[in-house]
């Protein structure tokens, strides 16, 4: 390890060299109170930027043991130190100094959602954190004194700002901490309260705007207040801080197990709370409004998705009798309808494991969640090959113990199979199950029942492990992810505008690598699609994100990842078009 004068001299001798001169800083470095580990330079100004670590020492960042004591806690305080090293990044860096991406520095901090990152790592012995640098240019030209600036002068003060407690906004740090927590608990609860979310009185719901997913400010915004059918109350590890002085406890709405229908009229907040329930199943930072909204970790939001490609998949107890005697139970497309495709992604959800689906009638295929007793008068049940969700979501329930909260503002046939009612209306929600029973009382449906036989069970099916190919040209393995909803694996892009729970570019880049390190370890031609997806989440327990590198090589360290959950992993296994499956 050389010290910090060698880095300066080597900069000061290589100053206006041709770029790849900068390969010589390669290495690691001391520095007073951290060390500087320079892992990969990169080739060209214009190239992904250079990846550097500087790891702080306890004894210098003194960070509270406990904040760290449990994964909870050592995730959430690692999610709030990439939040304070990139506001120290900005504060400190002056902006680009000359071609390409000379100048940047940057950390992958998240949004409103706390995830599992790779960015920083906290361990008893020390804290790192991982950033991304490009090296300073005047077009292919070193600018070595410009690089001695941002390495040997801003980044000790960006370090020092952003790891060091004493210089960090200590209360902030600890609040922080204990909202993820107190989420974690309340998500630890709900299969014993038998409910499948929460919504914390005061929330706010609402989004900025469709751009945007910060919240509305409150002075615009309706607080929410939970009806007093649907009001439970949790004790909470960690009191919350209010002007009136810490709460050990928070109120609000449960949600239970069964079949749920948010109902009301259009603009009145139907869609908004399904959404703040779909990404619930993340905690979220405190002041963003949903962060005490928490859901199941198992829902899944299912929607319709035209084009799809469906591989291998029993979609019978949706979709039978085909014309020409077509098969289902073995179901193949390259180009999924609506309603085929929400029938696999529902059966899909299933064979790994959902317990909550969640559907906005807004997003879904008309014939696959209805047909009213008109249209079954005129169009004979012999010659319509759909079976309406309406007529298994009860059994979805009863049967597999599969609940399904489901907004629907335009059929009332949904009121035979429901168990709770929820009306928004201006915003609030309001207990309204006694009138929509009242109402089918007064009003019988007319329409008969469809199912043609019961689930029986969901049919697993095996990945074919040489299905998947990671090469492009020359690499063996190259795996983008182009933008939250799109993954180049390969050459094979994975289209993933369907998959809403993803809330993060950093999980898709880790859903790219997490199929690869799949196929490389855990799929045999042997283990189901779920068995394999149990199999990364284990390894992830066991040895983090890290290992998520395919090259295996510290120069590449992995500081842009987020853990993505195993629904999202599978869905996007399931939308490559090469992949083959074998069912069991």
């Amino acid at each position: 390890m050389s010290d910090q004068n060698t880095l300066r001299q080597t900069l000061a001798r290589i100053d206006g060299r041709g770029y790849k001169a900068y390969k010589d800083i390669a290495g690691s470095y001391d520095f007073d109170r951290f060390t500087l580990f320079i892992d990969y330079v990169q080739g060209d100004p214009f190239a992904a930027p250079s990846k550097i670590r500087v790891r702080v020492p306890q004894q210098h960042a003194q960070l509270p043991d406990a904040l760290h004591t449990n994964p909870v806690r050592r995730v959430a305080l690692q999610d709030f130190l990439a939040r304070t090293m990139q506001h120290a990044i900005r504060r400190v860096v002056q902006g680009r100094r000359g071609t390409g991406k000379s100048g940047l520095i940057t950390i992958d901090a998240g949004g409103q959602e706390i995830l599992e990152r790779t960015a920083i790592r906290v361990t008893p012995e020390w804290v790192e954190a991982r950033l991304q640098v490009g090296l300073p240019a005047s077009g292919r030209s070193v600018l070595g004194r410009q690089a001695e600036a941002m390495l040997c002068t801003e980044l000790p003060e960006i370090v020092g700002s952003g790891l060091a407690w004493e210089h960090l906004p200590q209360r902030d740090g600890q609040e922080f901490v204990e909202c993820c927590e107190n989420q974690a608990h309340i998500r630890s609860q709900l299969a014993d309260r038998e409910l499948v979310a929460f919504v914390g009185d005061g929330a706010i719901l609402p989004r900025a705007s469709g751009a945007s997913n910060r919240p509305l400010p409150r002075e615009q915004a309706v607080p929410f207040t939970a009806p007093a059918a649907f009001r439970v109350t949790f004790d909470l590890p960690n009191p919350i801080p209010t002007p009136d002085g810490p709460q050990p406890q928070i109120s609000g709405m449960g949600i239970p197990r069964g079949v749920t229908l948010i109902v009301g009229g259009g603009y009145h907040g139907k869609s908004t709370l399904l959404q703040a329930l779909e990404q619930s199943v993340y905690p979220h930072i405190p002041g963003d409004g949903r962060e005490y909204v928490v859901t199941d970790a198992s829902a899944v939001k299912i929607r319709a998705e035209d084009g799809r490609r469906v591989e291998q998949v029993n979609i019978s107890p949706f979709i039978s009798n085909l014309p020409y005697g077509r098969s289902t139970t073995a179901f193949a497309t390259d180009n999924a309808s609506g309603s085929t495709s929400q029938a696999a992604n529902i059966i899909e959800a299933l064979e790994v494991g959902t317990r909550l689906l969640l559907l906005d009638e807004d997003t879904s295929a008309t014939n696959f969640m209805v047909r009213d007793a008109r249209m079954q008068t005129l169009v004979h049940k012999v010659h319509e090959p759909i079976t309406p969700f309406l007529d298994r979501v009860r059994e979805l329930y009863d049967t597999l113990g599969v609940s399904t909260i489901l907004v629907m503002g335009g059929s009332g046939d949904y009121f035979d199979v429901a168990d709770t009612v929820i009306m928004l209306r201006d915003y609030l929600p309001h207990d309204v199950t006694a009138e929509a029973k009242r109402v089918l009382q007064e009003h019988p449906s007319r329409r008969q029942a469809e199912a043609v036989q019961p689930i029986e069970r969901i049919t697993p099916r095996i990945p074919q492990p040489e299905s998947f190919d990671p090469s492009r040209g020359r690499r063996e393995v190259k795996i983008d992810a182009k933008d939250r909803d799109l993954i180049l694996f390969g050459s094979d892009p994975i289209d993933l505008q369907g998959v809403e729970q993803l809330v993060d570019l950093s999980q898709t880049r880790a859903v790219g690598h997490a199929i690869h390190l799949a196929t490389e370890r855990f799929m045999d031609g042997k283990a189901t699609l779920a068995e394999v997806v149990t199999a990364v989440e284990e390894f992830f327990d066991a040895h983090g994100l890290d290992a998520l590198d395919p090259f295996h090589r510290r120069e590449h360290h992995p500081g842009n990842f987020a853990r993505p959950r195993r629904f999202e992993l599978a869905a996007a296994i399931n939308r490559l078009r090469t992949v083959r499956m074998q069912q069991v």
